[in-house]
């Protein structure tokens, strides 16, 4: 600070400075309502935008400490109260508010910017029928986002338990109020999405509240994650008159969340029932098939033409039978001169069987292992073994002595 004669002489500097600690000091806490324009998110997770009415514009400043308490999406021309306190940014030199709380003014708001988003989302067919994927009838496996441990899980389990003990229930906890619901709700449909769950159909369940309490349910990030989402997603959000945003994006909308798991679950007393029905209809309908075709078959039978065709087939039966019986005799007349045959050739086979002959008295010369059956083959300077019945003999050398040829008893 520089002293003139009459006047201090302010830096650019101190002046800010001491107007920064009068507004602050002055203006702490105000709540102010006003229209957002310009609204921008930094990386950092800050946001900068501008409160504006009809007489004059002020720039705003809302900290990610602070805005993640905020329950619903900021929109440029959206009507809003704030509450902070009025600094100044030095670097620029102009005064600001660091906004510490930020409330839609009036449902009137909250309306409107649930009827632009909706506008838009419907404009790219986001709610179309036709792309509205199927529920399947008999779930094996069911996946819930809810709140951990909350009355809207224990009645769905119930239910489950109840209608269809069969299906297998696989919870994802997850917030359902307040700052970051959407994103995390949206998380778990992705985390459901994946081969490691393969669930058969997601249900996103919330008790009821205010439309504030609801208000997450209204942001695109979910209605697109429920649009993205392979599996079918059935939504349970609130009371029966609540409707928001992930309920138009879902394939089926339940009022509430045991409205849900029951539309999704068959029940089994009625499963029963319907087989047990059907059983008797099936067997009814069988008996009176049986009956009709009874009495066909049994009219044709009776008929005289049916008759003919019996006694045709008898008549060729008893042919049968006779052809049958001389194939018999034949067999018997063929077995029978066979045996006798073969009894004649056994008895022809014993007369001449060796031992017969050596019993009678005759010799059989062998040389070499075998027999001599003639003179001329007998080989003196062999050994030779006579076979008798009672035994075998072997001899020495023997000298052959030929019989005398006619012609050499003439000389």
């Amino acid at each position: 600070m520089i002293e003139s004669t009459n006047k201090l002489l302010l830096s650019v500097g101190r002046l800010t400075g001491l107007i920064k600690q009068k507004l602050e000091i002055n203006f702490n806490n105000v709540l102010v309502i006003g229209e957002v324009s310009n609204f921008k998110k930094h990386s950092s997770g800050h946001w900068y935008f501008n409160l504006k009415d009809n007489e004059a514009v002020i720039c705003c400043a809302m900290w990610k400490s602070y805005n993640t308490s905020v329950f619903f999406n900021v929109l440029d021309g959206m009507k809003v109260i704030v509450e902070g306190r009025v600094t100044v940014y030095p670097p620029k030199g102009g005064y600001q508010i660091d906004i510490k709380v930020m409330k839609p003014a009036g449902e009137g708001e909250l309306q409107a910017a649930f009827e632009r988003l909706k506008q838009k989302l419907l404009a790219e067919g986001l709610f179309d029928k036709d792309i509205k994927k199927p529920i399947p009838i008999f779930p094996e496996r069911i996946g819930i986002i809810t709140g951990k441990g909350t009355a809207a899980l224990k009645d769905m389990i119930s239910v489950a338990r109840r209608r269809y003990p069969l299906a297998e229930i696989i919870i994802a906890p997850s917030k359902m109020q307040g700052a970051g619901t959407a994103a995390n709700v949206a998380q778990c449909i992705d985390v459901f999405n994946t081969n490691a769950h393969k669930v058969d159909v997601i249900i996103i369940a919330r008790g009821g509240g205010s439309i504030e309490d609801l208000w997450a349910f209204n942001e695109e990030v979910i209605a697109r994650a429920i649009r993205k989402s392979r599996i079918p997603v059935v939504t349970g959000i609130g009371h029966e008159i609540d409707f928001t945003i992930a309920d138009f994006a879902s394939d089926l909308r339940a009022p509430t969340p045991t409205a849900a798991m029951e539309l999704i679950t068959p029940d089994v007393i009625e499963i029963y029932s319907f087989l047990k029905n059907y059983q008797k209809k099936a067997g009814n309908c069988i008996d009176n098939h049986i009956d009709k075709n009874k009495k066909e078959v049994t009219g044709f039978i009776q008929s005289y033409g049916f008759r003919t065709v019996l006694d045709v087939v008898r008549i060729k039966e008893q042919s049968l039978d006779g052809l049958i019986y001389k194939i018999d005799k034949n067999i018997d007349n063929i077995m029978f001169r066979n045996k006798s045959e073969l009894e004649i050739l056994c008895k022809s086979l014993a007369a001449h069987d060796v031992t017969k002959i050596l019993e009678k008295g005759f010799v059989l010369v062998k040389q070499n292992s075998k027999f001599i059956t003639r003179a001329k083959n007998f080989d003196a300077s062999s050994s030779t073994e006579l076979v008798f019945k009672d035994g075998e003999i072997r001899l020495p050398e023997l000298e052959l002595k030929k019989e005398n040829t006619s012609d050499e008893q003439k000389n």
